[in-house]
């Protein structure tokens, strides 16, 4: 130990010199890319939307029993350096977007307010002034878009997959199942004349399609649909595939902010 103790070091580490500071272009093109007005805000919507879901995610976590435990003893709880790391990401990509406008380039809350997206996205604009994520007191309207988007897909990949089944499975065994699935999606969809239509007709042929599938205990006999309940199943997937791909009027009210929106774009 003593020796090396008075031992010389082989080198020593020089000092930081911002100088050697490499820059990050992970997230940036290779080539440089021009948008157009219509892309910013194509892009702009975009960055809304996931700015918007993540305040609503980090509200949620605030209301978690931990953080309440925190609000009762008069300390703000602490936002997660996650959460601080990402919205600063989306930020700075906003600011991005907006270098591609006309000069003299507005600030970024004027042009959220100038093309609408402050008011469909009521949180990211408190967030962009106060620096801190807040829920609104009534849901605003695009909270809507992605539960609606989400349930128009279940709908009709269920369906697709009914239909499939139908027609290719040398076994319906698990037929009424997967009907009785898709009925639930549809009874999410309220005061839409179509799919109540489709509903009722399920309800008023769902005993005896089930019926239909019952086998002998100890049979091996793949229960199969008679030619009738065959013919039915896949005029109701026909029907809700076609509702739910025509995209009528009365299953895009939920989309109707993001769809006003683009058409002012363009």
């Amino acid at each position: 130990m003593a020796a090396v103790s008075v031992t010389e070091p082989l080198c020593e580490p020089c000092g930081y010199d911002a100088k050697f500071k490499v820059e990050v272009y992970v997230k940036k093109p290779l080539m440089p890319i021009h948008l157009s007005s219509i892309q910013v805000g194509m892009e702009m919507l975009c960055l809304c939307s996931q700015l918007d879901l993540l305040i609503r995610a980090q509200v949620h976590q605030v209301r978690r029993p931990q953080f309440q435990e925190q609000l009762k003893q008069d300390s703000s709880p602490v936002e997660s350096d996650s959460f601080q790391r990402q919205g600063a990401e989306i930020i700075d990509r906003m600011y991005l977007c907006l270098d591609h406008l006309p000069k003299p380039l507005p600030q970024l809350e004027d042009y959220l307010d100038a093309v609408g997206l402050s008011t469909m996205f009521p949180r990211v604009e408190v967030y962009l002034i106060h620096g801190s994520p807040v829920d609104m007191l009534e849901n605003p309207t695009m909270d809507d878009y992605f539960p609606h988007i989400g349930k128009l897909n279940q709908l009709l990949v269920l369906s697709q997959q009914l239909e499939d089944d139908v027609r290719h499975l040398g076994s319906h065994k698990y037929i009424a199942h997967q009907l009785a699935v898709v009925y639930q999606v549809l009874s999410s969809f309220r005061g839409i004349l179509p799919l109540s239509i489709l509903k009722r007709d399920i309800e008023a042929n769902f005993k005896q399609l089930k019926m239909s599938l019952v086998t002998e205990e100890g049979s091996k006999v793949e229960p199969q649909l008679p030619a009738y309940y065959v013919s039915w199943l896949l005029g109701i997937t026909h029907r809700v595939i076609s509702s739910v791909s025509s995209l009528p009027e009365e299953l895009t009210e939920p989309l109707s902010p993001p769809m006003a929106f683009i058409s002012n774009l363009t």
